[in-house]
């Protein structure tokens, strides 16, 4: 099983970005999926997840009604769109796949993770 997130990038404060994880094998359909991030000197946090058929969303206070995430089983993809960036959202941001079907806001809820994709909201 792999995730490969990509779509990261260098924007300014108000920019839009979306990022994108695909993944590979088996797992994906059944799984509910999450995004974290990672900024510097700081501890993974929790982004948002979604449901395994992406009909229950779930965001951090931090993000919510800028950010949304949404899954094309049918591409084995989810995708975080980030909206009005600003330059606390500069982070390292990962997908994973959760061990539930509705995912987590815990990452020792999470099986999988992507290596990662480098989102920098210069001011």
């Amino acid at each position: 099983v792999q995730l490969q997130a990509s779509g990261g990038g260098l924007v300014q404060a108000g920019d839009s970005l979306r990022l994108s994880c695909a993944a590979s094998g088996r797992i994906f359909s059944n799984n509910g999926m999450g995004w974290f991030r990672q900024a510097p000197g700081k501890e993974r946090e929790f982004v948002a997840h979604i449901s395994w058929r992406g009909g229950s969303t779930s965001y951090a206070d931090s993000v919510k009604g800028r950010f949304t995430i949404s899954r094309d089983n049918a591409k084995n993809t989810v995708y975080l769109q980030m909206n009005s960036l600003k330059s606390e959202d500069t982070a390292v941001y990962y997908c994973a796949a959760a061990r539930s079907s509705y995912g987590s806001r815990e990452t020792s809820q999470y099986s999988y993770w992507g290596q990662g994709t480098l989102v920098t909201v210069s001011s």
